[in-house]
């Protein structure tokens, strides 16, 4: 793997969950997708950066790596990076 592909599912990472987690979204419809999803786990899942980094973190090493243990290692290394970059950017 390149580390174009690395870098580039870091990043993929921290901006679909900061989409899904901190924004509103044209047309305030990620807002919408929040509140339907309501107090579930679905909301509850919406409502945690660390959750849902590692939710989004999944596909995007199960398209990077190459091996079982490689797409593992990406998945929590992906969420982390997202995780990492979120503390770096977030205003308080």
């Amino acid at each position: 793997m390149s580390i174009y592909w690395l870098i580039l599912g870091l990043l993929a990472t921290w901006r679909v969950t900061h989409f899904f987690q901190a924004e509103d979204g044209p047309g305030d419809v990620v807002v919408r997708l929040r509140r339907a999803a309501g107090e579930g786990l679905l909301g509850n899942l919406l409502d945690c950066f660390y959750c849902l980094s590692w939710w989004v973190a999944l596909p995007m090493a199960l398209h990077v790596g190459h091996s079982w243990p490689e797409r593992t290692f990406l998945t929590l290394g992906f969420s982390a990076g997202a995780i990492l970059l979120e503390r770096v950017t977030a205003r308080e």
